[in-house]
């Protein structure tokens, strides 16, 4: 009975030691697959440190020519810090980063993990997906490896990299907390789309460095930081990134022509939600809630009510896949777009067009930079944004600090309607009257602001 008990005990403990043996071994396995990733990409991961000219009250009084004279230009500066990864692309190296990292700069420099540095050029850069591309001359740094970011499910293991606070080469660790998500930006112009959700630790810094998998492929931007909701409680742990796909696919356009192309279909959509498939008949794709007048969509003969299921022969299951399957199309292409109408399934052809708010002439026209105004012509984006209730007019988009304008009260969306007394209805009347006033002049402005007619004078 001893022998039995002491076998038994034996093989208890044994098993004890296995299992913990086991646990250890897999612990192990993680932390060195963890640890080969980050060797994989951080040699490729720069700090970016983006120097932008400033305006100050101080900018005011120099406005005086005498002042000027004697005194010469104020200068004032302002860097900031962020992050940026080595990628190639057709045999030749290029750093990406946020486009709002290095936004307006007057001069950039990138610094390797050696502690080496060089200045760098903006090849080109794309607002939609806050993307900016770099290039420097002189620079053999290692290109980090691309994953796919379509290949990421929830709970995946990701790690960012990057310059937190200043803090050269700050990894840290998380998971994928959700995908596609839609993010207002901070400047309240619109959303960023398809984000990657991630509660790795991202602060101030970080942004434009690379979203890592556990394999040491870059999957994603590090672009966004959640810290509090609209109503002010703190957040935390809720980052988001660009996915690598879709900054593949602008990064081929950028290094050809400096900006992304994108192709329109002229349609406002919806997911087919529980519920819609008896009176629809079906349960998923992209629901017309309404088509733009004049629009490829509209020429092509969609109507509202018309559910998208395929475009040339891939199947559309949601928004997301609509837009993906349209807006890195060439505008110009004939697709051929599979819709449910009626519970019947039909098929249309569509020549695509370019996206407006990507057309130089749909972004709106923008003026001579006057008394401290930057003003452009109205656009449908910006007349929503705003809430503006009329086309006539340029819309304010700018006003530097310390200048005339900013002193005489106006505001960032005011739609300026008149320059003492003479009619504003576009950028070449504005262009056309502040050319015969010097920045001394008496200047009356007639303004709308929250649907109300105001006179501002600039001192």
């Amino acid at each position: 009975m001893r022998k039995l008990l002491g076998l038994v005990l034996a093989l208890v403990v044994g098993g004890l030691v296995l299992a913990q043996d086991v646990q250890e071994a897999i612990a192990a396995s993680g932390q060195a697959a963890i640890k080969a990733a980050i060797a994989r990409v951080a040699p490729a991961v720069v700090k970016i440190e983006a120097t932008r000219r400033v305006s100050t009250w101080w900018d005011f009084f120099f406005q005086d020519p005498f002042l000027r004279r004697f005194f010469g230009e104020p200068e004032s500066t302002q860097t900031s810090l962020g992050s940026g990864f080595v990628v190639e692309y057709a045999g030749k190296k290029y750093i990406l980063t946020n486009y709002h990292v290095v936004e307006q700069a007057i001069s950039i420099v990138v610094t390797a993990q050696s502690g080496e540095s060089w200045p760098a050029q903006v090849v080109g850069t794309d607002e939609l997906l806050d993307l900016a591309v770099l290039s420097v001359d002189g620079a053999d740094l290692p290109a980090a490896p691309l994953g796919d970011s379509d290949a990421l499910e929830i709970g995946d293991w990701v790690i960012a990299i990057g310059n937190p606070l200043g803090f050269s080469h700050t990894v840290t660790l998380g998971i994928v907390s959700a995908l596609n998500r839609d993010v207002p930006k901070p400047d309240g112009s619109g959303y960023y789309r398809r984000m990657i959700q991630t509660d790795a630790a991202i602060n101030p810094g970080n942004s434009g460095g690379p979203l890592v998998n556990a394999y040491g492929e870059v999957v994603g931007m590090n672009t966004i930081i959640a810290r509090q909701t609209s109503t002010g409680i703190a957040v935390e742990g809720i980052n988001f990134a660009v996915p690598i796909n879709e900054i593949k696919l602008a990064l081929a356009q950028i290094v050809e022509k400096g900006r992304v192309t994108r192709a329109w279909l002229g349609v406002y959509i919806q997911d087919v939600l529980p519920g819609m498939e008896r009176q629809l008949g079906v349960r998923e794709g992209a629901l017309i809630s309404e088509v733009v007048p004049n629009s490829p969509a509209d020429k092509a003969g969609i109507r509202a009510g018309d559910v998208i299921v395929a475009v040339d022969g891939e199947k559309i299951r949601n928004t997301n896949d609509l837009q993906m399957a349209i807006m890195y199309r060439k505008p110009g292409e004939r697709v051929t777009v599979t819709l449910v109408r009626d519970k019947q399934t039909i098929s249309v052809e569509v020549v695509l067009e370019e996206r407006p708010e990507e057309a130089p002439e749909a972004r709106g026209s923008q003026g001579i930079t006057k008394f401290g105004l930057t003003v452009q012509d109205v656009t449908a984006e910006l007349r929503e944004r705003y809430g503006l209730p009329q086309e006539n007019g340029v819309v304010v988009v700018n006003v530097e600090p310390g200048s005339r304008a900013y002193w005489g009260g106006v505001q960032v969306g005011d739609l300026i309607v008149e320059i003492n007394r003479q009619p504003v209805s576009s950028v070449s009347d504005w262009n056309r009257i502040v050319s015969q006033l010097s920045e001394e002049d008496d200047v009356l402005l007639t303004v709308i602001r929250e649907g109300r007619r105001r006179f501002l004078i600039l001192p």
